[in-house]
């Protein structure tokens, strides 16, 4: 599996191409924004139907990745359910299928905006989360260094040979991480937006996902 290694808050962490960061010497897989049960919530609350796979798809992106990684922490941070609602219309399989993934692992759910309160899975529910130099928290608080987020779904366009490529990305600067968002039917805000180029330093860089993830500056 293509991944980017790269150095944040004194720690050597690998961006993978899924949107996964991965920090071997924690042994420690962090995603974020599942937003499982997307296609349900819309459903159920009278919005367009979409194909019912994202909990499939997603669930078995990150089967793929625990499988890569043997990762002995798992990170999710924040907004795992598109609202807590969504977390209990899991099919059996489903459930199933996440407490296969959490069997002999330290699973951490932070809760984020969609999905504030515990949730009836197996794992520990937090606000936030520290280990190291590194705060896991779902939206950023601009005042720790080594912080990382999800929660804006950020994606980044370049221009490769004359054409242009958006990715869902990661965002970075010295202080401050903000993950991609991991669910497949997630959507994502460009780097350009105002709101992210206001969190973000001058300096900041952004790391496209994809088959070979790629470090840029980050596009303004």
């Amino acid at each position: 599996m293509n991944s980017l290694e790269f150095s944040f808050a004194g720690q050597r962490l690998r961006a993978l191409g899924s949107g996964a960061l991965w920090w071997p010497e924690q042994d420690l897989l962090c995603v974020s924004d599942l937003h499982l049960g997307k296609s349900e919530r819309m459903v159920r609350r009278g919005g367009p139907a979409l194909p019912p796979y994202d909990n499939r798809e997603t669930l078995a992106r990150l089967a793929t990745d625990l499988e890569y990684t043997a990762a002995g922490t798992v990170i999710c941070l924040g907004d795992s359910f598109d609202d807590l609602d969504a977390s209990l219309s899991l099919t059996d399989d489903e459930r199933l299928r996440i407490s296969t993934l959490q069997a002999g692992r330290h699973w951490i759910w932070i809760e984020g905006n969609h999905d504030p309160g515990p949730v009836e899975l197996g794992g520990t529910h937090l606000s936030e989360w520290s280990c190291d130099s590194l705060v896991f928290r779902h939206i950023t608080q601009s005042h720790d260094r080594g912080e990382v987020s999800g929660h804006y779904h950020p994606k980044a366009r370049i221009l490769v040979k004359g054409r242009s490529i958006t990715r869902p990305a990661f965002l970075l600067d010295s202080d401050r991480m903000i993950l991609p968002a991991y669910g497949t039917y997630t959507g994502g805000l460009r780097s350009s937006e105002k709101v992210l180029s206001e969190i973000m330093a001058p300096d900041a860089k952004a790391i496209l996902t994809g088959p070979q993830p790629l470090i840029v500056p980050m596009p303004r």
